[in-house]
């Protein structure tokens, strides 16, 4: 029954998908610049016969609505075109770069998650403590420190001055990396190469703690603030009178109904940290989709944009209904 639950939620992000394609399509069409302009613009002279047969080539010549159809047509098979720029199929293009991406998106999670996860616990059993107070205090800053400030200066401090770890790049290329998965640190561990370890885990390091500062200053509030409510339960009043100790009450009874909606705040982070991390790739010069898809924005590469926003929407789809999975398992009173 679970599954056919899970099935149609499937088939229900379809038409989310199809919306997404659409406007991305059009609000692409309607950014001032035109694609054969800026790509002649870096050529030098050329003649206007030459601009028209790639507008035909691009088949930016034809209605909107002709263009509308040849994009959704081609998405509909899972051809996402070709890149105005590089030359190359665009799923192509996406494959190469994503596992970059899920790198850093999963070292900023797991960062995030092991700062959050014990701050917020402590700060709930020892409410309007020190600890708690200098923890909110620090969670209130990673908030609302910007994540490009924040990497400038990381990099001033650990790179510039320091000179303990890299500015850019994912790896040193004297490690001799054998890929595998593309992810360059999952990869060092399956081929024993300590060198790759060490060298992918210190390239990793700045832009992960970067993208995770928000994401561990946003689960420790809420992870707190559900704590709180969960500990003035009957529930776990009564685990108390039974004699059960403070951290078995804390941690059997309490944690797992206040994770309920951290699951909801984890997920939606996943999909921030996907899809949000154009700025950290760009100012780490990390070799992702974020990078990818700002540099395609800028030379107005109307098919490599569209291709890399429909992941992203994907990305977060798919998140959620995760979520929803996970609350059936923590909460078997929650139904799909």
């Amino acid at each position: 029954m679970r599954a056919i639950k899970i099935l149609e939620r499937v088939i229900a992000t379809i038409p989310i998908m199809f919306g997404v394609a659409i406007m991305v399509f059009l609000f692409m069409r309607l950014t001032p610049g035109d694609p054969v302009d800026i790509m002649m613009g870096q050529g030098g002279a050329v003649s206007a016969g030459e601009m028209e047969r790639l507008r035909h080539e691009f088949h930016l010549d034809q209605p909107l609505s002709i263009q509308l159809w040849l994009f959704l047509k081609d998405a509909f098979r899972g051809d996402l075109g070709y890149s105005y720029v590089q030359k190359r199929p665009v799923i192509d293009l996406i494959v190469e770069r994503l596992p970059a991406t899920i790198e850093l998106a999963l070292g900023a999670l797991i960062f995030g998650l092991i700062i959050a996860m014990p701050v917020g616990i402590i700060s709930a059993v020892r409410q309007n403590s020190l600890l708690d107070r200098f923890s909110m205090a620090g969670a209130f800053l990673g908030i609302s420190m910007p994540a490009f400030w924040l990497g400038i200066i990381l990099i001033l401090v650990f790179s510039v001055r320091l000179h303990w770890l890299p500015v850019q790049g994912r790896i040193d290329h004297s490690a001799g990396l054998q890929e595998v998965t593309g992810l360059y640190v999952l990869d060092s561990l399956l081929t024993g190469n300590r060198e790759a370890v060490a060298s992918s885990l210190k390239h990793l390091a700045l832009p992960a703690v970067t993208l995770g500062a928000g994401v561990a200053a946003v689960v420790a509030r809420v992870l707190r603030s559900s704590m709180l409510e969960t500990l003035r339960s009957d529930y776990v009043t009564l685990a108390r009178a039974k004699g059960a100790s403070e951290w078995m009450v804390v941690l059997k009874h309490a944690l797992r109904n206040a994770l309920i909606p951290t699951v909801t705040v984890v997920g939606l982070q996943i999909g921030v940290l996907l899809g949000g991390n154009m700025i950290v790739e760009t100012v780490f010069g990390w070799p992702g989709l974020g990078r990818l898809v700002v540099t395609a924005i800028f030379n107005r590469d109307f098919p490599l944009v569209q291709g890399t926003v429909m992941v992203y929407a994907f990305t977060f789809v798919m998140a959620n209904l995760i979520v929803d999975v996970l609350y059936t398992y923590l909460n078997p009173k929650i139904t799909l």
